[in-house]
Formats: C-alpha cells, sequence, structure tokens
C-alpha cells in the first residue's frame, strides 16, 4: 500500500485463537516481526533451541546443587545441621516466653554468598526463559507451540538420561517439568 511515496509497514498479526499464520506474525514483541518463510523456520529453530536450553539449565541447576552440598559436606558443614523434621520447612523456636513471638530457624545448611548469587542467578535465568516460552505458547500458533514442546522434549531427552530409580519409587517428583517456575 502506498500513502504519497511512503509504504505503510507491515502489521504483526495478533490471534487470541488456534492459528497457523507463519508471514506477517510477531514472536513476543514487535521487533520480533517473521515476515517470510524462511524467517518463520529460523524463528522455529530458535524456539526449539530456548526450549533445549530451557532443559538445560534445569539439569544445570540439579548440578550446581549437589556441587555446592558435596563441598559443603567435604568441609563438614553439611553434618549435624537438619532440623530431624521430615519436612525442608523452617522450624519453629521460641525467642522468649514475654515476647509472644516466634522466630523461625532455617533448617540446612547455610550456603555461602558466592554459591547463593550463583544459585540465584540460574535460577532467575531459569524463571525468565520459562516465562519467555510461555509467552511464545500463548502466541497461539500451532508451528510455534509445537517449537515449545519440541525444544523441551528434545532437552529432556539429551540432558535427562539417568534417573535416581530409588527416589522416583518412593514418591518423589524428580523435577517441576516445563511449569512456569
Amino acid at each position: 500500500m502506498d500513502h504519497g511515496g511512503h509504504s505503510m509497514p507491515m502489521m504483526c498479526s495478533m490471534h487470541m485463537l488456534w492459528n497457523t499464520q507463519i508471514e506477517n506474525t510477531c514472536v513476543v514483541f514487535s521487533q520480533w516481526h517473521i515476515y517470510t518463510k524462511g524467517q518463520f523456520l529460523l524463528s522455529f529453530i530458535a524456539i526449539v533451541a530456548l526450549g533445549v536450553l530451557y532443559e538445560w539449565l534445569r539439569e544445570f541447576q540439579k548440578t550446581l546443587d549437589r556441587r555446592i552440598a558435596l563441598s559443603l559436606a567435604q568441609q563438614g558443614k553439611g553434618k549435624g545441621r537438619l532440623s530431624g523434621r521430615s519436612t525442608p520447612d523452617a522450624e519453629r523456636e521460641e525467642t522468649g516466653l514475654l515476647s509472644g513471638r516466634l522466630a523461625l530457624k532455617k533448617a540446612g545448611t547455610p550456603v555461602p554468598p558466592l554459591q547463593r548469587v550463583l544459585r540465584a542467578a540460574t535460577y532467575g535465568l531459569t524463571v525468565f526463559l520459562s516465562f519467555f516460552l510461555m509467552l511464545v505458547f500463548m502466541t497461539y500458533n500451532a508451528y510455534l507451540i509445537l517449537a515449545v514442546v519440541l525444544g523441551a522434549a528434545a532437552g529432556n531427552y539429551v540432558f535427562s538420561s539417568h534417573m535416581d530409580v530409588d527416589s522416583v519409587l518412593a514418591g518423589a517428583s524428580g523435577g517441576k517439568g516445563m511449569a512456569c517456575h
């Protein structure tokens, strides 16, 4: 369309219903505007890669926690620090008879600041990526939804090749799945 020598830019199509539109689709923000089938294919591949990255981050979080726990155990900081309760929740401890307040005593072993920052940053990145993938899913585009699912499945296949059979049989959840966080 031409208006006095200036062509109007194509607008993003936004659908609130299931769709299979390929061209003129925007993914999450207007700067990720897909004009051609080739751009759509590249976007599909990028979204699959983000799904794989999400699964890698989840596995990295588990590995990081195991390494930190092993390090703390080797330093002798992990022994005798557990509350003895069957849940990892904080214990209640009386602060004083006259105050009428209860203080929460955290169960477990304190994690040093540097490791806490690394754990928090990894967790934050995982939450960000999970919400980003949720927004891609909310385009209602069947192909982009497929890209998210394929990425999650491929990532799970690659990075979750082993299982703790005893934990599974004991009823442990073993992870959150493709939850937002």
